[in-house]
């Protein structure tokens, strides 16, 4: 009997509903606020170096720098976990950077605390503190490998490569629609995301159906891509009737055709789950005709 890749969402009996609702993108705008007050903090270490010797403003100032850059790699870390929660297969970011974030905090506030004749351990605890706060604030960023669940490495990194290779031509697609300003080219390119986004769900719910997709993610979407941006690029330049209609029409295709391929990648999960059900049937009917021959019966 073959063997299903399953992945978190995807149970046989409700893979249709699933495929037909994306997962929703985790967003961390509760860090909005968070944020906000780390970046605006360090601003008083500006005005204490303005007003002290030389080597007192160094150090205000370097304080200043490590906070602004740990601002900075929160903010990164943040964009990269919420990156990380959206997809199903995705790899660990490769720099910790809400971690090193952590570190720079702790060290601009040791360094902002420091005061000539005051103990070691002071500024140490103070910045030992704000790195603890921190990550209580932020958290830890994501420290491992999300995969398919009963497939290989191998199985999981071609469909990674392939997923990540459809959502940077999708993601252009949409930045070249965003740029002609056009309400109904931006709807359509909506319904175009939302079609192929669903397929790469059912991609990821179950690997086998890379092959039968592969034509629509490399050759189609690709194409898509490049049509949008040379619309934009004429969009950019001039009003062009004739080519936003062929724009709208290649963009409503594209999204029946995702949505169709879809159906027809569902249907045929359907038809193997109903031949592997059938050969289980077949299966425990020969069991129990044997027990019941061994049995005397």
């Amino acid at each position: 009997m073959a063997t299903r890749y399953e992945a978190r969402y995807s149970p046989h009996a409700g893979r249709t509903a699933n495929a037909a609702q994306p997962a929703p993108r985790r967003r961390p705008a509760r860090h909005g606020v968070r944020l906000w007050f780390l970046s605006v903090a360090p601003l008083p270490l500006l005005f204490r170096a303005l007003g002290g010797d030389p080597i007192e403003m160094a150090r205000h100032l370097a304080a200043f720098a490590a906070l602004e850059l740990a601002v900075w790699l929160t903010r990164e870390g943040l964009r990269a976990e919420e990156a990380w929660h959206a997809r199903r297969i995705a790899r660990r970011p490769a720099i910790p950077r809400k971690i090193f974030g952590a570190v720079l905090t702790g060290l601009g506030v040791a360094a902002a605390a420091f005061a000539p004749g005051t103990p070691a351990w002071t500024p140490a605890g103070y910045g030992l503190i704000a790195l603890a706060l921190h990550l209580a604030a932020f958290g830890l960023d994501p420290m491992r490998d999300k995969g398919l669940k009963g497939a290989g490495r191998a199985e999981t990194e071609r469909v990674r490569r392939a997923v990540e290779e459809a959502e940077g031509n999708l993601s252009a697609l949409l930045a070249a629609a965003r740029r002609t300003g056009d309400a109904d080219i931006l709807s359509a390119a909506g319904r175009a995301e939302a079609a192929v986004t669903t397929m790469l769900h059912t991609i990821e719910d179950d690997p086998r159906d890379l092959t039968a997709a592969r034509k629509h993610l490399s050759v189609y979407l690709d194409s898509a891509r490049a049509a949008a941006e040379k619309y934009a690029a004429i969009a950019d330049r001039a009003p062009d009737p004739a080519a936003r209609a062929e724009f709208l029409e290649l963009l409503d295709e594209l999204a029946e055709g995702f949505g169709a391929a879809t159906t027809r990648l569902l249907e045929d999960d359907r038809l193997d789950l109903d031949v592997e059900i059938e050969l289980l049937r077949e299966r425990l009917a020969r069991d129990g005709a044997t027990r019941t021959h061994e049995d005397g019966g």
